[in-house]
């Protein structure tokens, strides 16, 4: 009887979540017959089938769903198994796959590289950005090593590291009544002019919770993808937004755009760096956190 490859495993995974053979193979980088004929061979090993073959996309059988589980968990530790293997007696060498929020990796990533690289000559960083919760699923698979993103981390088994706040700021167009303010509240403007980034925008929830909005509430008029765009819209005279302090230097350089800032308690998100539980590379991890918080005092300091 032949033994279960972990070869046929990471098929079987990607198999799962791209629910189709070919897109199974090209992210296994294989030929999809090559893939298909793995599949069956676990499947004959296993004595159950895995899958249901029928035209479009792929179906996993009930025990299909549960090997697949299982199967993550062996891949996982066995990534973090080699990541033990792997390290030296110098913290932050070798590869490193980090993920970034969008909202986070345009501001703070230029400020943190160049540290990083003269810190730690021989880290080599493999940037992943995207939003919250892809990137968390990336990171229970193993396919990051840790990320970056505005706390708390909805996910099982991820340990985190608080970074530093990031206060929000109101965006105005110049000219709006509401720039002659000094300092503002919830209560002085209508949460219906704000604009938002689109669904699945950790940033857009957070806007929403401040206000006290339901997403059924939000404007739907714009569904932009960054935040850029959303100023220029400001900009442009369309409504208001809510700004991460961390952005502010780089997003509002535009003579158009005012910024106010909130009556304490003042809004603010949370940034800190999580990974899983079970990495063996925590050391890695908090000499990260060490360099962000060191960048971030910096810029504080310069206020």
């Amino acid at each position: 009887m032949s033994a279960v490859t972990l070869r046929q495993l990471r098929y079987l995974e990607s198999l799962a979540r791209h629910r189709h053979f070919g897109r199974a193979a090209e992210d296994c980088s294989i030929s999809q017959p090559a893939l298909s004929m793995q599949i069956k061979e676990l499947e004959q090993t296993l004595g159950i089938d895995l899958v249901e073959r029928c035209s479009g996309e792929v179906v996993l059988t009930s025990k299909g769903e549960e090997i697949v589980e299982r199967a993550t968990k062996i891949l996982i530790a066995t990534r973090d198994l080699m990541d033990l293997a792997r390290q030296g007696t110098h913290a932050l060498s070798g590869v490193l796959r980090l993920g970034v929020i969008p909202t986070l990796s345009p501001y703070l990533l230029p400020r943190i590289l160049p540290l990083l690289q003269k810190k730690y000559p021989k880290l080599r960083l493999e940037l992943r950005e995207t939003q919250t919760k892809p990137m968390l699923d990336e990171l229970a698979r193993g396919n990051l090593d840790a990320v970056m993103l505005a706390l708390p981390a909805e996910a099982a088994d991820v340990e985190a590291l608080n970074l530093f706040e990031d206060s929000f700021l109101l965006a105005v167009p110049a000219g709006d009544p509401l720039q002659k303010r000094m300092q503002i509240s919830v209560d002085d403007f209508d949460p219906r002019r704000l604009l938002l980034l689109e669904e699945g925008h950790c940033l857009r929830d957070q806007a929403l919770a401040f206000c006290g909005m339901a997403r059924s509430e939000a404007s739907t008029t714009l569904g932009a993808t960054s935040l850029a765009t959303v100023m220029q819209m400001v900009a442009s005279g369309y409504g208001i937004t809510l700004v991460p302090e961390v952005a502010a230097d780089a997003e509002v350089r535009d003579a158009r755009v005012k910024l106010i800032q909130f009556v304490k308690p003042r809004p603010s998100r949370m940034i800190g760096l999580a990974w899983r539980k079970t990495s063996p590379r925590k050391a890695d991890f908090r000499a990260l956190g060490e360099v962000v918080k060191a960048v971030f005092a910096q810029k504080t300091a310069r206020k």
